[in-house]
């Protein structure tokens, strides 16, 4: 199937929701100054001097009511025009999603049933998969494949270090209308990125021979439920869309430390009989480097 046939059917289009957001230390932060102070109104990306007036903040023209979230560290987002105000938060049938902020400043995460989707611990989210992208050695001109969107950093990393194509999957609408409820993933909509809504395990299959320069793969955590994004099947499908010479970087973390160091080894089985070789694991970015040689 061709690569424009695909993005007709699954394509949509990023529609990221302008307006403001606050944390808990943000409105520490304006509640405790007794005079103006400069700060930010989207976690960090602009700055502008704020005041303080009967619980309204103010910044221009503009009244914008002062929010605490209920908890440390929910976001709660306002609507520029109506300033509606909500936290960024979903519950479904079967599962709770968050945008969840780390810190007062900086890339928020997405938190699904409790689980981050990225490293905080000693690295933020936006740092964390600035190193996915340059592990992967993404450059000016290539085409990536993302293949687990999520908020879309390392679609967006990509971007940033002169891809010229990032199609980017993303099976869940509820990590898609978290996304655009997140200032730092703006960046989506960049016409360079195609976001296609669906399963990656499926729409992989679909993909041309030989298409990609880079994939970044950055499944969520192994469970029986995510099985198909590190099966042998995946790994040939993601061999095959990768042209000669391309590198695939397949972020794990480390279930070693979990008590469970079979699942990296029998990772690196299965990408090596995809045909990956050499692949071998970076430490630092905590995931493994595959390279398509023939």
């Amino acid at each position: 199937m061709g690569i424009q046939e695909i993005l007709d059917r699954y394509e949509v289009q990023f529609k990221p929701r302008e307006g403001y957001w606050l944390t808990k230390w943000l409105v520490d932060e304006i509640t405790g100054s007794r005079s103006c102070i400069d700060a930010s109104l989207d976690l960090g990306i602009t700055w502008s001097k704020l005041c303080l007036d009967n619980n309204k903040i103010l910044l221009d023209d503009a009244r914008i009511p002062l929010l605490v979230p209920r908890e440390p560290d929910r976001i709660i987002y306002i609507n520029v025009q109506t300033t509606n105000a909500y936290e960024v938060v979903r519950r479904t049938d079967t599962g709770f999603y968050k945008l969840k902020a780390i810190k007062k400043y900086g890339a928020p995460t997405l938190e699904i049933n409790g689980i981050h989707m990225h490293r905080i611990v000693g690295v933020d989210p936006w740092t964390d998969s600035r190193m996915k992208v340059r592990t992967a050695r993404i450059k000016k001109g290539l085409r990536v494949l993302d293949t687990c969107m999520g908020l879309g950093y390392t679609a967006i990393h990509s971007i940033l270090r002169g891809a010229e194509l990032v199609v980017t999957i993303e099976k869940d609408e509820n990590v898609y209308w978290v996304a655009a409820h997140n200032p730092w993933s703006h960046g989506l909509s960049d016409a360079r990125v195609k976001i296609l809504l669906g399963d990656a395990s499926k729409i992989i299959g679909m993909l041309p021979d030989s298409y990609f320069d880079r994939i970044i793969h950055d499944p969520p955590r192994f469970t029986r439920r995510t099985g198909d994004l590190y099966s042998l099947e995946f790994y040939r499908e993601a061999y095959r869309v990768l042209r000669t010479g391309g590198i695939m970087f397949h972020y794990t973390g480390e279930p070693r430390r979990h008590g469970a160091p079979s699942i990296l080894k029998g990772i690196s089985e299965r990408l090596r009989k995809a045909g990956f070789y050499p692949v071998i694991y970076d430490r630092r970015a905590q995931g493994f480097v595959c390279h398509k040689h023939i």
